[in-house]
């Protein structure tokens, strides 16, 4: 292979690598502010966190095309290969988080329409770890980091616990009072969205590993073992 090609070659991973940060990080800032438009009750930003979505949805496609550029083109082989399909994996897995923040901003503004709820103070809390867990495995796929990689996989159960605990509290306060019925309905959509940030999160975490030790992840092996971390 020349040096022309092997450097055109280089370029095409950097710019794979690229596109997925650039994917991940306006996803992180769509979080974050579909998070704040229920907690501030800002219909303008709920708005903004909706029309934007599309961007994300572009950069799928670009990751997309690239990919199948560098398969028919460059035929990578051995790591290369697992790096451009593990790409073809997280670039769908981060636009179907930004969908999630997407979704939690169109309850804000349908909890826009209805009082202040208290409850609503948790989803600042349920939000940071799966937010953490997203920059955790895009920050794995980066650096080929299998352990960080593992060590998302792992946060996953603290989501869960999290999640668990936040419906038991929307679902006591619809016991309580029938006329927190539609708030704590909302809520439950919106945290719903927010656990399902961490799940994909640990889909990405899956792919960095299969893509650094060339094994398919198996949730029933030596992983389970925080001590493998």
């Amino acid at each position: 292979m020349s040096e022309h090609i092997v450097k055109a070659y280089d370029e095409d991973l950097k710019t794979l690598h690229a596109l997925i940060q650039h994917m991940g990080d306006l996803t992180i800032e769509q979080i974050k502010k579909a998070t704040q438009s229920i907690l501030k009750r800002d219909k303008k930003l709920a708005h903004e966190v909706i029309d934007e979505d599309y961007k994300i949805d572009l950069l799928e496609i670009k990751v997309d095309e690239l990919a199948v550029r560098i398969l028919a083109l460059r035929q990578p082989v051995a790591s290369d290969l697992r790096t451009v399909v593990a790409a073809l994996k997280i670039s769908n897995q981060v636009e179907r988080i930004a969908d999630y923040a997407s979704n939690i901003a169109k309850r804000a503004l349908l909890l826009n329409e209805i009082p202040p709820f208290p409850a609503v103070n948790g989803l600042s809390t349920l939000v940071k770890i799966p937010k953490r867990m997203l920059e955790r495995a895009l920050s794995a796929f980066a650096t080929n980091d299998v352990s960080l990689a593992l060590h998302v996989w792992h946060m996953d159960y603290e989501v869960d616990e999290q999640y668990n605990a936040y419906l038991r509290e929307l679902f006591d306060g619809m016991i309580a009072d029938s006329n927190n019925i539609s708030a704590c309905t909302h809520l439950l959509f919106a945290a719903k969205n927010i656990e399902r940030i961490g799940d994909q999160s640990t889909n990405i975490a899956e792919a960095v590993y299969t893509m650094v030790t060339g094994k398919p992840f198996k949730e029933n092996d030596k992983l389970r073992n925080e001590d493998e971390v």
